[in-house]
This record gives C-alpha cells, sequence and structure tokens, in this order.
C-alpha cells in the first residue's frame, strides 16, 4: 500500500464512521428519550404487573412495544435495561430487546434495496423466531439467583430511586420536575455509551476501508457452491456473528456487506445470521456487563448466540422446503452509500440535536450534585483515551477527504 492509497483509505474510513453515525443519530436520540420516559414514569408496581411474569401477556407486551419503539442497538439495551431493573422479567425484558433491533421497519426497506423480499420476510420472521426460542432457552437454563442478582445491580444503576409517594404516572408526565428527570436521565444514558459509540463506529469505518471483501468472503466455508451441504451451511451460520463481530456497525450499516457476501454465495442462513448478530458484538457485551454484571451479560450472549444460528437454519431450511430459498443471481452490486442529502435523515436528525441540545443545558443547569462518586476504573480511562484517539482519526481523516475533494476541484 502506498502512502496515498493509505490517504485514500483514511478519508474512505472516516467518511464512512460520520455518514454511519449520521444515519443512526436520530434512532439514538429516540432510544434514549424513551428509556428516560420508562425510567421516570413507568414505576415498578406497574412494570411488574405488566411484564413481571414470562408468561404470553408480557412476552407479547415486550415484543409489541419492542417493535414501536424500534431503535439502534446500543438505544434498545438502555431502554432495555430501565424495563428489566422497574421490575419486569428478564424474559419479556429480552423479548422487548430482541424486538426492538429486528423488528425494524427501516431495517426492511434497506433490505429490500440491497438484496431480496425473501430477506426481509426472513429479517420479520426471523425476529419472531429469535424471541421464541430465547423464552424457551431462558426459561430451561436461568437461575433465579442470577436474575436476582442482575436485577439488583440495573437498579443501582437506574436513574433514581422511586419514593414511596411517587406521584401517578399523569401527574408527573405533566409536571416540569418529571421531564426535568427525564432530560438527566437522557444525558446519563449518552454518558454511558458515548466512549463505546465512538470507538465503535471508528473501528468500522477503517475496516470497511481497509479489510478487503475477499477477507470476509473467505470466513464462509462452502460459499459460492450452488448446493452447500448440511456442514457448510452450518459453518456459514456460525460465522456469521464473526464477521459481524469484524464489521460491527449494527445491522442497518451491515445490510450492504451483507449485499456483498450473498452476490459471492454466501447462504442464506448465513446471511441472516450475519443479520441477526448486531447484539453478539463486544461493544454491546460490555454494556450489559456494565448494565447487568459479566456474568449476566455472558449468559445472555450465550443465549443469543445459541437462538440466532437457530433462528438462522430453521430460515434457511424452511425456505428451501417451501421452494422460496433465494438465488444469488441478479444480486445488485453494492456501490458507495450517499449519506448525507436533504431527505428524512436530516429532518429527524435535525429534531435529536434540538433535543439533545435542550435536555443537556436543562440538566447541566439543574444537576443537584456535580460530582461523582468515586473516580474511573481503569478500564474506564483506556476507552477514554481510545475515545480520544478515535475522534482525532476522525477528524485527521475529513480533513484528508476535504483537503483532497479541493484538490480534485480546484
Amino acid at each position: 500500500m502506498t502512502f496515498d492509497d493509505f490517504l485514500e483509505g483514511w478519508a474512505a474510513a472516516a467518511t464512512t464512521t460520520a455518514g454511519l453515525f449520521w444515519t443512526a443519530f436520530w434512532a439514538f436520540c429516540l432510544g434514549y428519550l424513551i428509556s428516560g420516559m420508562i425510567q421516570v414514569f413507568v414505576t415498578r408496581e406497574r412494570m411488574r404487573r405488566t411484564m413481571g411474569e414470562a408468561g404470553p401477556k408480557s412476552v407479547g407486551l415486550g415484543t409489541f412495544f419492542g417493535f414501536l419503539s424500534s431503535s439502534c442497538s446500543f438505544a434498545a439495551l438502555s431502554t432495555t435495561r430501565a424495563l428489566f431493573a422497574k421490575g419486569a422479567g428478564l424474559i419479556p425484558a429480552l423479548a422487548f430487546l430482541l424486538a426492538s433491533t429486528n423488528l425494524v421497519v427501516e431495517l426492511g426497506v434497506v433490505i429490500a434495496v440491497f438484496l431480496a423480499w425473501q430477506f426481509v420476510v426472513g429479517e420479520y420472521l426471523g425476529g419472531l423466531l429469535l424471541i421464541g426460542f430465547m423464552w424457551i432457552l431462558v426459561k430451561l437454563t436461568l437461575p433465579q439467583s442470577l436474575e436476582d442478582e442482575a436485577r439488583e445491580r440495573a437498579q443501582t444503576d437506574a436513574a433514581e430511586d422511586e419514593p414511596e409517594d411517587l406521584p401517578d404516572w399523569r401527574e408527573r408526565l405533566m409536571s416540569k420536575d418529571g421531564w426535568r428527570k427525564v432530560a438527566r436521565a437522557y444525558v446519563g444514558e449518552w454518558r454511558m455509551v458515548w466512549k463505546d459509540v465512538a470507538i465503535g463506529f471508528t473501528v468500522a469505518g477503517a475496516i470497511a476501508a481497509f479489510v478487503p471483501r475477499a477477507f470476509f468472503e473467505t470466513l464462509f466455508v462452502g460459499s459460492g457452491q450452488q448446493d452447500p451441504h448440511l456442514g457448510q451451511v452450518v459453518l456459514q451460520t456460525l460465522v456469521g456473528p464473526v464477521a459481524a463481530f469484524f464489521t460491527f456497525i449494527g445491522s442497518m450499516g451491515n445490510v450492504p456487506l451483507a449485499a456483498v457476501l450473498y452476490g459471492n454465495g454466501v447462504s442464506f442462513a448465513g446471511i441472516m445470521a450475519f443479520l441477526f448478530s448486531d447484539l453478539v458484538v463486544f461493544p454491546v457485551l460490555r454494556i450489559q456487563a456494565k448494565y447487568y454484571g459479566w456474568k449476566m451479560a455472558l449468559y445472555i450472549l450465550g443465549v443469543f448466540l445459541a437462538v440466532l444460528v437457530a433462528a438462522s437454519l430453521a430460515l434457511h431450511y424452511g425456505f428451501e422446503l417451501t421452494g422460496l430459498l433465494p438465488s444469488g443471481e441478479g444480486v445488485k452490486q453494492v456501490s458507495e452509500r450517499s449519506y448525507f442529502a436533504v431527505d428524512a435523515t436530516l429532518f429527524l436528525n435535525g429534531a435529536g440535536l434540538l433535543l439533545s441540545g435542550g435536555f443537556f443545558a436543562w440538566a447541566l443547569a439543574t444537576r443537584d450534585d456535580p460530582g461523582e462518586g468515586g473516580g474511573p476504573t481503569l478500564g474506564e480511562r483506556v476507552l477514554f483515551w481510545l475515545s480520544l484517539l478515535a475522534f482525532a482519526w476522525l477528524a485527521g481523516g475529513l480533513g484528508v477527504a476535504a483537503y483532497r475533494g479541493g484538490a480534485l476541484h480546484g
């Protein structure tokens, strides 16, 4: 690689990072707003009554509310933690998490553009299969002591404890104090994950620019074969989460790469596993550990890995049995995406910026205690400096992109 090639890659990496974050920013804002409202307006007793037991009604409600609040992985994680801390059972809370990251309307639209209609059906049907398989697996394997320990950890980190004379949610919803608390919870969610977001998106842009596509294609054993046998399909399904780990930009950003993989012969099961894997990557694992502790985080990781492989294989052979398994012929080639335009994302992000600016200013002006108990851990300090390096990399790459663009037009 020449120095000029490196500069070109650096510019592309930074532009991709900025574009991906621009695409997802409004979803962060929406997810954290919902999370803050749940923390402030929903009482633990009400949550226990509606989602406290792993029955059909509570799981159905978790799935339905997750669909309504569909958002990116980071925002969905915070909302799920809020539900669990308020007394929702783990199974309904995880149903909410899976629904809010897989039963996503905008994701289906992007999949339809880059892939085929079978993948759209697979995304939504697979989301329901993920929830069903998760329900069964957690019911059979979850120790009660682990759930209790994780809930205690989540409640300790929740926005505020509820006083016994907590007013009715309608009264708090109409009060200035209630929305002040929402603003503080909203700011707290951003403070919780900004370092992970900065590092994760930056690494994703760098990988997209510098790692050749052939590297990912060779990960999938048997790709390119017209009719891969069962062992190859299973291996590709297992590799799907690995590839998603290396390209972590969430399901929305992974769809174009999924189209590249599919165009090179990766099986339907391998592609679906790749798309389902946005909740089994390290940044998500680390946030789960921060919320619930490492034992519960690793347990959830194991559950999600198992159910995404099972759901992907079930979809693959179910579609094959019914003659609906898509062919890789005629798949659209992925070109460079256009991230910045006068479109719905621009207006949604404008609303997100106004909301964030107002909430941050309000929370800063009304905070009760400017200090925080205890100092940052070694891990937090390392992440802080890595995030600063990420911002420096991003700023430098955008500068190179601007210079090269000006030089080309000068």
